[in-house]
């Protein structure tokens, strides 16, 4: 299988989907913000700079999340993996690039989930989260919600909702992507490595798009 790239929009179902690929095609998933908090975590020198950057209101520079990014390929060896929340620039597109290029790793793909602005923004809105086991609801679409109101119907918790699950942040952060997302595309449109996959309810059909434009030719 090819290493995924995605580009895409919030509640565009990433996580979704990136979960479907780890349990059955065994990927090894890369998400930006999990590998800051587990380098915070670590209690290293790396990861209290990192710390104290974030917590200064500062953004991570493009050559630390390079870097993390290249310590974590480096610990994976051959295992396919997905990549989520970066490049969100085409500077960071670029670096990227470069960095996979000096490893070798040239089996990639990159996906770009387009998503409608008014259907991201119910997902948003309507999704709701258990704290315990991690699964996700949505209180506007019948096959998601749970079967109890508020309910996990997993482990029973009581089910909560984000607080950053509202419109105003919704929309500030969908526009920042598309500010963004047209230089990124035509980049990778250059190097005919993107592939583009519409985003409905459909999750079946979004699902095997992935996998087919995933599995090597």
């Amino acid at each position: 299988m090819k290493n995924v790239i995605f580009i895409a929009p919030p509640a565009a179902g990433k996580g979704t989907i990136s979960d479907y690929l780890i349990k059955n095609y065994h990927y090894k998933h890369l998400s930006t913000g999990d590998i800051l908090r587990e380098e915070i975590q670590s209690g290293s020198k790396f990861g209290k700079e990192i710390e104290n950057i974030m917590a200064s209101g500062n953004l991570i520079s493009d050559d630390v999340m390079i870097n993390l990014i290249k310590q974590k390929l480096t610990e994976l060896s051959k295992q396919s993996f997905i990549l989520d929340g970066f490049p969100r620039t085409l500077i960071q597109a670029e670096s990227l690039d470069e960095m996979l290029i000096s490893m070798g790793v040239t089996n990639n793909v990159v996906i770009s989930l387009d998503i409608d602005r008014e259907l991201a923004l119910k997902r948003v809105l309507g999704r709701i989260n258990c704290p315990k086991c991690g699964r996700s609801y949505n209180v506007y679409f019948e096959n998601m919600k749970p079967s109890k109101e508020n309910i996990c119907d997993d482990c029973n918790s009581d089910l909560i909702k984000r607080s950053d699950d509202n419109e105003e942040s919704f929309r500030k952060r969908f526009d920042d992507y598309l500010s963004n997302v047209s230089l990124i595309k035509s980049y990778y449109e250059e190097k005919h490595l993107l592939k583009n996959i519409i985003v409905d309810n459909d999750l079946e059909r979004v699902l095997k798009e992935i996998i087919k434009e995933a599995k090597n030719d």
